[in-house]
């Protein structure tokens, strides 16, 4: 079983998944700094349009893990990521081929359903393998790539579409995915402890001519062994709506997906306004601007080695204190903190730039901005992981497309904001959301374990 594979093998197949989740947000935000380079090209003077092909791969995102993560559930993640990877990977190609806006915004979709498939699997592969008291660190090694990805993809799309042209974007990133999704088609190995099982209970009623042999998972309630067996299309539908099902009808779920979302869509906001930012304002060439992400990235790496120290270092110490019995809040007391830093960062970034003090004042202020999106990002995704352990897949899935859908939309409403409102301001409206937000990872703490005993979700 999964769980007892040795712990190299476990460690090779996380860093397979890491690296292809490297590259899918890496794809998502290299085009962001090409922005005014493809709309000047495929002929569009509509600024909201324009950022269009750039926000939309997020909502590329939020479609795929609702049918990829039960799926990876019912017929196992090994051949849900492959056939996933191969569906990004070749709309790539659709992406640089792209003759028009419209085009090139429905291939981005399509490369981001592609993309989510390593989104979809990797909350479910994580769960498959790691007891409690490891996950902490696998879950940062698999999640530090949708963060860094789209921080250091910026960076290189400044200067690919300077030097080469913004097709160029979406060449390299297929140049760089395509290998590391062979080596994963490869050498990548079944997680899903439901799948192994069926397939040995398959092999073993064939070896032994026994047809009475069964998987343990097949009848997981006893008392309805003489109900009629439910159709394979009643488990595939039933398997396809497990997430908006959890998403909706779990209070948790859906206050930690909505705060997540939030931070998120601030993040892809902000990687689609800081070109217009720098280049109009600090008079940055494309290229220059590119490096402006890069205090992010640092700040990313920070939270990261925050979150790998403390995280299931405190859920043992809170073990302990609860007298052996560990339950899912205890991921949260750290988010708690990060989720007050949040706010600052806002009314830093948004004020130095409307007064156009020295271009590093700004620039450092994405630094705490990086630390504190880690901070609450990666606790909360161990705690959906730890909260909904048989379905972690489906419940990622449910996460993702929260936070998805509003990454794909609020960076549309980013231009006009700051139009109507100047920097200061516009980051300023954030910076309050952000303030009345701050108690959503505390209540979790303090009510969430009352409130997953008290509602049982039939899935």
């Amino acid at each position: 079983m999964p769980m007892n594979f040795p712990r190299a093998r476990k460690w090779l197949i996380i860093c397979f998944l890491s690296g292809i989740t490297f590259m899918t947000p890496f794809a998502s935000s290299i085009l962001a700094p090409a922005i005014g380079r493809f709309n000047e090209d495929l002929g569009n003077d509509d600024l909201t349009v324009g950022t269009l092909p750039v926000s939309i791969y997020l909502l590329g995102y939020a479609v795929g893990p609702l049918f990829l993560a039960p799926l990876s559930e019912m017929y196992g993640r090994r051949p849900v990521l492959n056939a996933a990877n191969l569906f990004f990977c070749a709309w790539l190609i659709g992406c640089a081929l792209a003759p028009s806006i419209p085009s090139l915004a429905v291939f981005r979709f399509l490369t981001g359903v592609g993309g989510s498939g390593c989104l979809a699997v990797g909350g479910g592969v994580i769960a498959d393998m790691f007891p409690v008291a490891e996950r902490g660190v696998a879950i940062s090694i698999w999640m530090i790539g949708p963060l860094i990805g789209p921080t250091l993809a910026p960076i290189a799309g400044a200067y690919i579409a300077q030097g080469l042209g913004w097709r160029w974007c979406s060449w390299i990133a297929l140049i760089a995915a395509t290998p590391m999704a062979l080596i994963i088609a490869v050498f990548n190995q079944e997680t899903n402890p439901r799948v192994l099982i069926a397939r040995k209970a398959v092999r073993l009623r064939a070896e032994l001519d026994r047809l009475d042999l069964r998987s343990v998972y097949d009848d997981p309630h006893p008392s309805l062994a003489g109900a009629p067996k439910p159709t394979s299309a009643q488990v595939l539908l039933r398997g396809l709506s497990r997430p908006l099902k959890m998403l909706f009808l779990s209070p948790i779920l859906f206050g930690v997906s909505l705060y997540c979302a939030f931070a998120y869509g601030v993040l892809y906001l902000l990687f689609s306004t800081i070109p217009l930012v720098f280049t109009a304002t600090y008079g940055f060439s494309v290229g220059t601007t590119g490096l402006v992400y890069i205090p992010l990235g640092l700040g990313y790496l920070i939270g990261m080695a925050f979150f790998t120290t403390l995280s299931d270092r405190t859920v043992v110490r809170m073990t302990k204190a609860n007298g052996g019995v560990y339950e899912p809040e205890m991921r949260l007391p750290d988010c708690i903190y990060f989720a007050a830093v949040l706010p600052v960062t806002f009314f830093w970034y948004g004020w130095t730039a409307e007064f156009k003090t020295h271009w590093a004042a700004p620039v450092v202020g994405l630094l705490p901005f990086g630390v504190a999106i880690l901070g609450i990002w990666q606790p909360i995704q161990a705690y959906v992981i730890d909260a909904y352990p048989l379905y972690a897949a489906s419940a990622m899935a449910a996460f993702t497309v929260f936070r998805s859908v509003v990454a794909a939309f609020l960076p549309m409403a980013g231009p006009p904001m700051y139009d109507a409102l100047g920097l200061g301001w516009g980051n300023s409206v954030l910076g309050f959301i952000a303030v009345a937000l701050i108690p959503v990872p505390a209540l979790i703490y303090r009510y969430g374990g009352r409130l997953r005993k008290w509602q049982k979700l039939e899935l």
